[in-house]
């Protein structure tokens, strides 16, 4: 089975989910093509991309003219007899993504693929519903954060993708329950299948001889939570705590961010490195004494999921701790496979990180149980299964009856 991913933007360095997923797909015999959006801005990427073979089309078009559009209303329906019958779905739709959707269907009518799966509920998903719709196939996405929780999401909008694809996954059990609280019925469908690692390609080490040293990892933006960790390794700092710490991204709060270390008088403690390629990260967390993603709910009420780094941190055998934000506590339970402080709470934030800096024990003890969750519950190829299983049942109808099904092995 041929299958089409579609996303907003690739690659980017942020979305190893997609990657990950892909290759397994790919792994498992099936044939991918990616459709884009748009193309890459990102400076550094994913080491495995090198392996992934999927072919990659890009759908984007600056300054759209409408002998382009109606150009593509003809090609499409050159290849899908119908196609133009179908446009009523297009009401009320921007035109670039419907311009796009006629794009991906006639290359999903001419390649022979049978589903299209998009990542992230927003324009991605308007466009292979629409393309599907098109194409008279069917179409499956994931939702994550910010296309669920940020205040510019439209109840009407995301109500209808719900109620149209063949299948919905989310990527943890808190946004499960709040896409049902949400929009009732309509979500009932809604499946949690969480993202996966490659667990091979992540060596496990013991952290009982790390360094004093903290690291994070992700964009310089509200939702994670580094302003908080500046101010907590302040308090560190005024403790007598002797450490270093490591904030590995890029993104539009980094002048405010280092404005605070330069405040706080914590230029020989706290360092913003900028984005670094994969194989430096994994070195990084795993050369560190804890992780830590102090990931909090925005002004508009945007929210991290579930972050990848999380996993791939206990994966590598690096303690972490986090907030309770939506589904992270899913993955670090406090006291099992990690520490959970509250979000906005520097004091507790800095009491936790002087714990795990000391107490060799604990490292080693969360450290451990969090590698098995991990391979128990977060492996790519077990996961990626179910997910072509939800691609190859093809119909609503199908996708109700498959649903028992994945919810009873625990998805």
């Amino acid at each position: 089975m041929k299958i089409g991913y579609v996303v907003k933007r690739y690659p980017r360095f942020s979305e190893t989910f997609i990657v990950n997923e892909t290759l397994a797909h790919e792994a498992a015999g099936w044939e991918v093509e990616i459709f884009s959006l748009l193309p890459p801005i990102d400076t550094h990427f994913q080491e495995q991309l090198a392996r992934v073979r999927a072919p990659v089309t890009y759908l984007a078009s600056e300054g759209l003219k409408w002998r382009e559009f109606w150009a593509a209303v003809t090609e499409a329906a050159d290849v899908i007899p119908g196609a133009c019958a179908r446009l009523e779905e297009a009401r009320g739709e921007k035109a670039l993504n419907v311009y796009q959707a006629l794009r991906l269907a006639r290359s999903a009518g001419v390649k022979g693929i049978a589903h299209l799966h998009a990542h992230f509920a927003g324009s991605a998903t308007s466009v292979a519903r629409l393309a599907a719709c098109f194409a008279g196939i069917s179409y499956s996405f994931t939702a994550h954060a910010k296309d669920i929780f940020h205040d510019s999401v439209s109840p009407d909008d995301l109500g209808r993708k719900l109620s149209t694809a063949a299948a919905v996954v989310t990527v943890c059990d808190y946004s499960v329950a709040h896409l049902k609280a949400a929009f009732g019925t309509t979500a009932a469908r809604v499946l949690r299948v969480y993202n996966g690692l490659d667990i091979e390609e992540f060596q496990y080490v013991s952290p009982h001889d790390r360094p004093p040293r903290i690291v994070a990892v992700g964009r310089l933006v509200e939702k994670k939570g580094f302003g908080d960790l500046i101010e907590a390794c302040a308090r560190l700092v005024a403790d007598g705590q002797r450490f270093e710490c490591l904030i590995i991204g890029a993104g539009e709060l980094e002048p405010e961010l280092r404005a605070r270390i330069e405040r706080l008088d914590l230029r020989e403690t706290v360092r913003l490195t900028g984005p670094q390629p994969q194989p430096e990260v994994n070195r990084l967390v795993q050369g560190a004494a804890v992780l830590a993603a102090p990931c909090v709910v925005g002004v508009d009420g945007n929210r991290d999921d579930l972050p990848t780094i999380l996993l791939e941190a206990m994966a590598l055998g690096t303690p972490c701790i986090s907030t309770d934000v939506a589904g992270i506590p899913e993955v670090i339970r406090h006291g099992e496979t990690g520490l959970l402080v509250p979000q906005h709470d520097p004091t507790a934030l800095g009491a936790a990180l002087t714990q795990l800096l000391t107490d060799r024990q604990q490292r080693c003890l969360l450290a451990a149980r969090a590698r098995r969750l991990i391979e128990a519950d977060f492996n790519v190829h077990r996961n990626s299964v179910w997910l072509r299983s939800l691609f190859q049942a093809g119909t609503v109808a199908e996708g109700e009856r498959f649903a028992p099904a994945l919810q009873e092995a625990g998805f």
